[in-house]
């Protein structure tokens, strides 16, 4: 194993962590257990597979090489000489509530000083049953690299066989002049839309209409909630009004966020956040490669909207008109601009783009794909699966969703003491679904 560069995106993720906002994001598996030892024995289960996996004994160390300007500044991932598998899969006392803890242990930083990624084991007080909390640094993994990393540590899985990929020349330091031409076409290009991407977003600030729900001053605590919905009932939906699948989980959150801001006594009237929804550029099949491939699309949430069909026609025409534009266009793709900050920018402004995040979007609503397979443990099943993003200065709520074997599953994490009401957002999910299927007369 040898030293690799972050890429551009990657270093901005490892720059702009603070304690109060760890960039790292999760997944709490639940597993049903074969024995009340279960989670004990699945505990030394991924401790000794997670010496055998080369990604998982990966640090991040700063790199100051002055003969390579473009690198200054930087960091990269190297080895651990001193990797201890048992630093990094804990084992904890029996729980009643896997979210409760998961909460507790969201809102603790990674260690920097070592590889970047944690596996907590939390054995349920039931017997029947223990969790798996994931926990890996956004510079470390993407949502599909967490994945990869993730599955190399459960039972092997019977996958087809993968073409082998064909070897990169290494790169040269200097560009083939034979290829000049394009590069500086390549190069203008990149700049119309690094101008286009800079409009859109001074675009998307006028006249926000959020909610004050959706802010908070960084407190540092965490809490997650989960919720299961049938994806039966989601397609039931999409058959009756078009659209696919996302379109009817993106209209849910808007939705649910509708009834939980009148719950509260916030109100909805008027509001319309805008919402991120991260769009991978990475294709299943190349999730081995390091770095970050992350555009977006920035879409805003019709919560004002009483009518729940109303709102999903609205989220699908949005959709609908990001896909059109491409994921290289828009307000959403902010983070492709990370290629064209030297690392030096990014160390330096890391945590000025942290505390602008604000000012670009409202709440995050990611999807995390998983395999269409059975995922075990020890042999022990994987039931549900709860997807975790971080969360972002100044906003108090993350959506994550995930889909595994039928069902959809809501991952939310939000600021504890900003959102002490976060189980009423969850039933605010599942309440929306039924209303779409009452709205939809199935």
């Amino acid at each position: 194993m040898t030293s690799d560069l972050l890429a551009p995106l990657d270093l901005a993720f490892w720059n702009m962590e603070s304690a109060e906002h760890p960039m790292h994001l999760g997944a709490l598996g639940v597993f049903a257990a074969h024995s009340p030892t279960a989670g004990a024995h699945a505990a030394d289960l991924l401790a000794g597979r997670a010496a055998a996996v080369p990604g998982l004994r990966m640090r991040i160390r700063d790199v100051w090489p002055l003969g390579f300007p473009y690198a200054f500044g930087g960091a990269a991932r190297e080895p651990d000489p001193g990797f201890d598998p048992l630093r990094h899969v804990l084992l904890h006392a029996p729980t009643a509530d896997f979210h409760t803890e998961a909460g507790r242990l969201m809102q603790r930083p990674l260690d920097r000083d070592r590889p970047p990624w944690e596996a907590h084991v939390l054995p349920g007080e039931d017997g029947v049953s223990f969790a798996v909390l994931f926990k890996f640094h956004h510079a470390l993994a993407d949502g599909l690299r967490a994945l990869t990393l993730a599955a190399a540590v459960l039972d092997p899985m019977d996958l087809p066989a993968r073409r082998p990929r064909p070897e990169e020349p290494p790169k040269k330091l200097l560009p083939d002049v034979r290829k000049l031409p394009d590069l500086v076409r390549g190069a203008v290009s990149d700049m119309g839309r690094a101008l286009d991407i800079g409009a859109s977003v001074a675009l998307s600030s006028v006249d926000v209409r959020s909610s004050a729900a959706l802010a908070a001053e960084p407190s540092g605590t965490r809490r997650t909630a989960g919720v299961v919905v049938d994806l039966d009932d989601v397609h039931l939906v999409r058959k009756s009004r078009g659209g696919t699948v996302n379109d009817v989980l993106i209209a849910v959150v808007a939705g649910a966020l509708r009834r939980w801001l009148d719950e509260r006594g916030d109100g909805s009237e008027g509001v319309a956040p805008r919402a991120l929804i991260p769009v991978s550029k990475r294709r299943p099949r190349t999730a081995h490669p390091q770095g970050n491939r992350l555009s977006g699309y920035l879409v805003r949430l019709p919560v004002d909207d009483p009518d729940p069909l109303g709102r999903l026609d609205t989220v699908r025409a949005a959709m609908d008109r990001k896909k059109d534009a491409g994921p290289n266009r828009g307000a959403g793709a902010v983070a492709l601009l990370a290629d064209h900050v030297p690392a030096l920018g990014h160390r330096l402004a890391g945590p000025l783009v942290c505390q602008g995040a604000r000012l670009w979007f409202d709440i995050l609503v990611t999807s995390v794909p998983l395999p269409g397979i059975g995922l075990k443990l020890g042999g022990n099943p994987v039931t549900e699966v709860y997807p975790f993003a971080p969360l972002a200065r100044g906003q108090s709520l993350a959506v994550a969703i995930s889909t595994y074997r039928g069902q959809v599953h809501y991952g939310l994490v939000a600021d504890a003491e900003a959102v002490p009401d976060l189980d009423r957002f969850a039933h605010a999910l599942s309440a929306e679904v039924k209303e779409l299927m009452v709205a939809c007369g199935s």
